[in-house]
């Protein structure tokens, strides 16, 4: 049996991101998404979230600042309670799952104390609960044929497929046009076709 997350990060970062996540969801294939709980939109993200039980939400970590992490050994624990905290407190509810901004868990500084964080607090994190996927980002790799072959390769059994919809709108990121780019991808039917051809069972974090 094969299953995917498909889970889209970034959720809070800007209104034009948490419409074309939602609308990833809606009309595509996205069953997923991560919060970000110190952004500018993250309370229409929470909304989103508590107005979308079908969308598993979990929560987006920021340890970092211009991809330099910013905490330390000291300090992680404390930063990763205090976003938790801000994500129960704007969604009012535990999440789903538990990841990081520009993957900074894996940093070897921090990442054990980002696995006993997840692990005290009973949270799935990525790539420890399910196997991660990142091969869909970047310009040369969000096309639809680009998508297809993914699902042709996946592997038995869970799998989680990070992406970044969104629209481009007032966004200061080095990852802009892609983002729509990745919208038009996730919500073309072949993709939705593929799948069922597969045998593919779509599921959030919430279902494993």
């Amino acid at each position: 049996m094969k299953r995917l997350i498909v889970n889209a990060d970034d959720l809070g970062l800007t209104i034009g991101i948490n419409r074309g996540i939602l609308e990833a969801h809606e009309r595509g294939i996205v069953t997923s998404a991560s919060l970000m709980v110190g952004r500018s939109a993250a309370r229409h993200g929470a909304e989103i979230a508590r107005s979308t039980p079908s969308l598993s939400v979990g929560l987006h970590a920021v340890l970092d600042e211009n991809d330099e992490l910013v905490v330390t050994e000291k300090t992680c624990a404390e930063e990763l309670g205090r976003q938790l905290n801000g994500f129960e407190q704007l969604v009012g509810d535990r999440p789903t799952h538990i990841d990081s901004h520009h993957h900074m868990h894996r940093d070897p500084r921090i990442h054990d104390l980002f696995v006993a964080f997840a692990d005290r607090q009973g949270l799935p994190m990525r790539e420890r609960a399910v196997s991660h996927c990142p091969d869909f980002y970047g310009e040369h790799a969000v096309g639809v044929e680009s998508l297809l072959a993914v699902l042709d390769r996946l592997p038995e059994g869970d799998t989680e497929l990070g992406c970044h919809p969104g629209y481009a709108t007032d966004l200061d990121s080095r990852y802009t046009t892609e983002r729509e780019l990745e919208l038009d991808t996730l919500t073309n039917p072949r993709v939705r076709v593929r799948l069922g051809d597969l045998g593919i069972e779509l599921i959030g974090w919430r279902q494993l």
